[in-house]
């Protein structure tokens, strides 16, 4: 499996707070069939000094990690990316290539406030497209606006972009709503890819055979593998995703 969104960077954000909780991520992770990470720290800019300071402390971090989890022998590749607060402020940072993309493809992991307007989601995708890159939607079924109004959501997957679920909303983890808003989408056909978005150790965890069991029940193992392992690789060498 490739893992497209995990906050396994130490220090960065509210994901590990520690290189050995890092190291304990990786375990996890490979110990659930996961041979690919790509590391999503949050990333949020106002001034292109902030883009600038904030890529170069992800890349020290990464390049640490990367040598520690080789060190270790730990069964797994990490990939550099970043999770993208999509706001007004960085929209002209997209044109300038100042915004960190998924293992330096065009891909960019994209993320809004889970109260956020779906006008302005559309908007912030849009110039987003329009720098030349392909979004990621990160977690769309956590947002108040997809819960409310699944049927505008899905010109987004007509749109050309990328939809990933979290573990966490398929498996309950957060709340009904969520819950149920991703099961509408798996259910639709509307999903790219399913990542752990893992933050920790113990609740967020990047362990993925309880998602897979669940999965496998439920969409059966043909849309299990492209949710898991085809499209999370396809992105990851800039290739165009798979529908379903």
């Amino acid at each position: 499996m490739t893992d497209i969104h995990c906050h396994i960077l130490p220090g960065i954000d509210d994901g590990a707070d520690t290189a050995e909780t890092s190291l304990r991520m990786a375990r996890l992770a490979a110990a659930s069939g996961v041979k690919t990470i790509c590391a999503t720290p949050h990333f949020q800019c106002f001034t292109e000094a902030r883009c600038r300071s904030q890529s170069a402390l992800i890349a020290k971090r990464f390049e640490l990690l990367k040598g520690m989890i080789n060190a270790e022998k730990i069964p797994v590749s990490l990939i550099p990316g970043a999770e993208i607060l999509c706001m007004p402020e960085n929209a002209s940072f997209f044109k300038a290539g100042l915004i960190p993309t998924l293992g330096n493809t065009r891909y960019i992991l994209c993320e809004f406030t889970f109260d956020e307007e779906l006008s302005f989601m559309e908007d912030m995708l849009f110039r987003v497209a329009d720098a030349g890159y392909l979004p990621v939607i990160a977690h769309p079924e956590r947002y108040d606006a997809v819960q409310e109004n699944l049927s505008s959501f899905s010109r987004w997957f007509d749109f050309g972009y990328s939809i990933q679920l979290n573990k966490g909303s398929i498996l309950g983890s957060f709340g009904r709503r969520a819950q149920s808003c991703a099961l509408r989408i798996l259910d639709a056909g509307l999903a790219h890819i399913v990542a752990s978005d893992a933050h920790g150790t113990e609740f967020r965890t990047p362990h993925m055979t309880e998602l897979c069991d669940f999965l496998a029940d439920r969409v059966g193992f043909d849309y299990l593998s492209i949710l898991t392992e085809r499209n999370p690789a396809r992105i990851l060498n800039g290739r165009e995703t798979v529908p379903v």
